[in-house]
């Protein structure tokens, strides 16, 4: 039987360790799922904003590249003094963002810029303020290249922002020798950077980034060169979060471009996404566990009490066994007449009565205990002495104890005692039970004392026994149906298992309680604690045992 015990706990661990590693498993696949779903969805929107500051700064630079070709003269203008056409052609296309226009000849070492004039679509010389000498700093390493015949492999847009003041765009002009020959500039207007081609750039990366679909509305800002914002597509005072910041590619190269959000970021909320859903798996996944807990702990309160109740059958036959086997040898000493005289019959009769009486003991708790699980156990109360309970259940259990060895000694009989509210025959029952108690876990005899005491409110009927001790890990447990204490001598001995449980039950009914007090090889002390003034019960003369009651407190 205890392999099959063994059998089905190993079951139950079985099928709670197929459920728990499948689950581990899904959760932590689902954790990394959910981990590289965020990074992803985090490296996407980083990708998406770079992407939107990037565009900014393109489109910033195809302004000024586009208002660059303008720069883009014939060698001829330079070599053949045909300055005039450069003047035309600069008045013709009308360069917007720009504040100078300006061409300078490098035949001659001494030649200094020019400075195209609107008003009279001309060339005009410098006139010697802070704009013509950024200029000509400009200007000065293409002298220098000049000098050392430099060739020009490659001719592209150059850019000069030594002074911040005064943005340069310059344009090499080289003959077909690859020969440089001349330059052609122009000096940006900060002004109209600010108001048109920063809004314009800004506008149109937005558009395109709106036409992907894309359902995310960032602030974006621009700051020069000090930190201070020059422009911002939201111009409320709430603080926002930045996200990215992205320095212009071509122009403007110390300003920065930066994007923010007012609201949570996509990377926010996907974060947020990722916490709450990895949440509610574990939620789910703790719930699930924790039903699966209840159900294990329910199958395995079921198989305990299982195996409680084929323990229970077990040592009830061997109960019911024991003194039906005596009655019958006794009984059939007297039939026989193997007995010396009458004094040894009624020793015989005395066995007999004695174990009709356990007999009946244990039928008594097998039946109460039916009554008790089936809610149907009523009590007749009626006030009478206690001690006189006392003395006629210690007068029955007489010839039991004194043929097992035992002496009873009764303490307190003569302390005057009130009338209380009891059920005669339940009172009984509960002694006798803490009787055969002392009596089986007292294996080498002794002393039995039963003690009657006052103790404020209530009557104590105690009873203390030189056995072998219950262990304080199972002292709140004896009082549990069908429970036997696992270890030791306790283990050996044959019950029912009912007997505490069955004067717990009957006490409470009372509205008394049942008290402990033991160690392991000094022996045991129970105390069962009546009121002296109890109160009226349920019925006139019943009270049901399912009823809900309140214990007394402690003394």
């Amino acid at each position: 039987m205890r392999i099959a015990v063994l059998a089905k706990r190993f079951t139950l661990w079985v099928g709670l360790a197929a459920v728990l590693v499948p689950l581990t498993i899904l959760l932590a696949l689902q954790y990394r799922w959910l981990w590289e779903l965020d990074s992803f969805s985090e490296r996407a929107h980083r990708a998406q904003v770079e992407s939107l500051l990037e565009a900014v700064s393109k489109n910033v630079e195809y302004f000024y590249t586009d208002a660059g070709e303008v720069l883009d003269l014939q060698p001829a203008v330079f070599t053949q003094g045909q300055l005039e056409r450069a003047a035309h052609l600069f008045k013709k296309k009308g360069v917007r963002g720009v504040s100078r226009l300006f061409v300078m000849s490098l035949r001659d070492e001494a030649t200094e810029p020019l400075y195209f004039s609107p008003s009279c679509a001309s060339f005009v010389p410098p006139d010697g303020s802070p704009e013509a000498r950024a200029i000509s700093v400009a200007v000065a390493p293409w002298k220098a290249l000049h000098r050392k015949d430099g060739i020009l492999e490659r001719v592209r847009l150059f850019v000069e922002e030594k002074d911040p003041n005064f943005r340069i765009l310059l344009y090499p002009i080289t003959d077909d020798s690859s020969r440089l020959v001349g330059l052609a500039g122009m000096v940006l207007d900060e002004a109209y950077f600010r108001s048109h081609v920063l809004p314009a750039a800004i506008r149109k990366a937005l558009a395109d980034f709106s036409e992907g679909g894309s359902e995310y509305k960032p602030i974006i800002s621009v700051q020069d060169g000090q930190g201070q914002v020059v422009y911002a597509t939201d111009s409320s005072q709430d603080p926002w979060k930045t996200e990215a910041r992205h320095p212009f590619g071509f122009v403007f190269t110390d300003w920065t471009i930066e994007l923010a959000s007012r609201h949570a970021t996509a990377a926010d909320v996907a974060r947020r996404n990722f916490v709450v859903n990895m949440g509610l798996s574990v939620a789910l996944s703790a719930v699930l566990l924790a039903g699966l807990a209840l159900a294990l702990r329910t199958a395995s309160r079921e198989m305990k009490l299982s195996q409680m109740k084929n323990e229970f059958v077990s040592n009830v036959s061997h109960e019911l066994r024991t003194p039906l086997a005596s009655i019958r040898v006794f009984g059939e000493f007297l039939r026989l007449g193997r007995f010396g005289d009458i004094g040894k019959a009624r020793e015989y009769g005395d066995y007999i009565e004695t174990e009709s009486r356990r007999l009946t003991q244990l039928i008594n708790n097998i039946l109460d205990f039916a009554s008790i699980e089936s809610g149907h156990k009523t009590y007749q109360f009626e006030r009478r002495d206690v001690r006189e309970v006392v003395c006629e259940t210690l007068k029955t259990f007489e010839v039991r104890v004194r043929q097992s060895g035992f002496r009873i000694r009764l303490e307190g009989a003569d302390v005057p005692l009130p009338a209380a509210r009891v059920d005669a025959g339940a009172v009984a029952q509960s002694l006798s039970n803490l009787l055969d108690n002392a009596v089986k876990y007292s294996p080498d005899g002794g002393d039995i004392t039963v003690i009657l005491r006052r103790e404020d409110d209530f009557i104590v009927i105690a009873v203390r026994d030189q056995g072998i001790g219950i262990p304080r890990d199972e002292q709140s447990k004896i009082f549990d149906r069908f429970h036997r204490v696992s270890t030791g001598l306790v283990h050996d001995v044959k019950g029912s298992g009912l007997g505490l449980a069955i004067v717990q039950h009957i006490v409470e009914a009372h509205h008394g309680r049942v008290a402990v007090e033991s160690r392991p090889d000094e022996g045991s002390t129970f105390s069962i604690y009546l009121p002296v003034d109890a109160p009226e019960p349920a019925g006139p003369k019943a009270l049901a045992a399912t009823g809900s009651r309140e214990r007394p407190t402690e003394a």
